[in-house]
């Protein structure tokens, strides 16, 4: 859903000012700067402020003066060295704060990463929004029978509509009777003068995880990074992922040599055992070697082989 009136007016009298600084600024990133860029059916991410880019993180590395080095090769080099021997530090000199629109139970998965300054909307104060997510059909599935955190079949025919239908009908219904309790408007009016209506703390508790919520959220761009190769990842919660793939676009816009690197040691890369790497250079040496041989467990094994896209030896165990 697109902001509405008064919020797009917002919007776009923050993207009118022009500031002169003195400081660096990134323009890929700012062209988007207070969008609201959106996310499932009502949320958003927006990027309200940033500090910094990867010339920050090479003059960090370098303990240099001015943006560092000119030479474009010498600092995709540098960020790749630091990316693959983990020297976190020079990414954190960046920090990004973003103003985000999601469920609920999307913001109890994401506030376990303890590493960012978050203030969220508090509905002790303020009236949440009559606005709830609603899966799309694509995503309505049922529990994994071997994930107990994951999904598994799309539900389809009727038993599909019975579960929209339930979702609708109790959010709807949460919101009338919070409504009710509130017995206040927007505004704060009274709807029902003969009566007071219940606190705002204690009438938001009926309300359903599928509610919306807001918050700002700043972060450094290690913390970042981490955040979204952990919430990016295939076997995450698509509803958080979906928020984590708009995310790394901005990171793209911002850091873009650091994003490469990111895409390409932590994304794309994978870690290896000892065990695993022992595995992997005999092979290369042509020996045949099992899971026995170097005492791996059988999970270990699978997971392995699967990384490497290879076919798993015949067992010749008994």
């Amino acid at each position: 859903m697109p902001p509405t009136t008064d919020e797009q007016r917002e919007i776009d009298a923050l993207r009118a000012v022009q500031a002169p600084t003195r400081r660096l600024t990134v323009p890929d990133l700012e062209d988007v700067l207070y969008q609201a860029l959106p996310v499932l059916d009502h949320g958003f991410v927006r990027v309200v402020d940033y500090m910094g880019s990867d010339s920050a993180v090479v003059q960090a590395a370098r303990v240099s003066y001015g943006a560092g080095t000119k030479r474009a090769r010498q600092d995709a080099g540098l960020i790749r060295y630091l990316m693959r021997h983990a020297h976190t530090t020079p990414f954190e000199m960046c920090e990004i704060k973003y103003h985000v629109k999601l469920p609920i139970f999307v913001a109890r998965q994401w506030i376990r990463h303890r590493t960012a300054s978050v203030n969220e909307y508090s509905a002790r104060y303020s009236i949440l929004d009559n606005e709830f997510y609603v899966p799309d059909p694509a995503h309505l599935a049922a529990q994994s029978t071997s994930n107990r955190q994951g999904r598994g079949d799309v539900l389809s025919g009727d038993e599909a509509s019975r579960v929209f239908d339930l979702l609708r009908t109790d959010a709807r219904q949460a919101y009338a009777h919070y409504e009710e309790m509130l017995n206040e408007d927007v505004h704060g009016n009274l709807r029902d003068e003969s009566r007071q209506g219940l606190a705002r703390e204690l009438a938001r508790m009926n309300l359903t995880l599928n509610f919306y919520t807001q918050w700002y959220w700043k972060v450094n761009l290690h913390n970042l990074l981490h955040f979204l190769w952990l919430r990016s990842d295939a076997h995450a919660q698509y509803e958080i992922r979906a928020y984590a793939t708009v995310m790394l676009d901005t990171v793209r816009r911002w850091a873009p040599l650091t994003y490469a690197a990111f895409m390409d040691y932590r994304v794309g890369g994978a870690n290896l055992s000892a065990k695993g790497l022992q595995v992997v250079r005999r092979r290369l040496r042509g020996e045949s070697v099992s899971r026995r041989d170097v005492g791996m467990s059988p999970a270990e094994w699978r997971e392995l082989n699967a990384l490497l896209d290879a076919e798993e030896p015949p067992s010749t165990s008994p």
